[in-house]
């Protein structure tokens, strides 16, 4: 079963909890995601980390019931 967007942002807001979150429905089918993340947490790291904390925030989540990530982050 696949993820509603407002779950995706919501896990996201949970564990980087200044981020602001908005989540496109790339396809149309609940599977495909954008994401853009921005946070004031972000400075300081490289992109890489950042988008790590993101993916760490979903955990086992990819690759399983949330299939596929587009990730954009920016810092605040």
């Amino acid at each position: 079963m696949p993820m509603a967007a407002d779950d995706i942002a919501a896990i996201i807001r949970d564990a980087i909890p200044d981020a602001d979150v908005v989540i496109t429905d790339l396809a149309g089918d609940g599977d495909h995601y954008a994401a853009r993340v921005t946070s004031a947490s972000f400075a300081g790291l490289s992109r890489v980390k950042q988008h790590k904390a993101v993916y760490a925030a979903l955990g086992d989540r990819m690759g399983g019931v949330l299939h596929a990530l587009q990730l954009t982050t920016v810092i605040a």
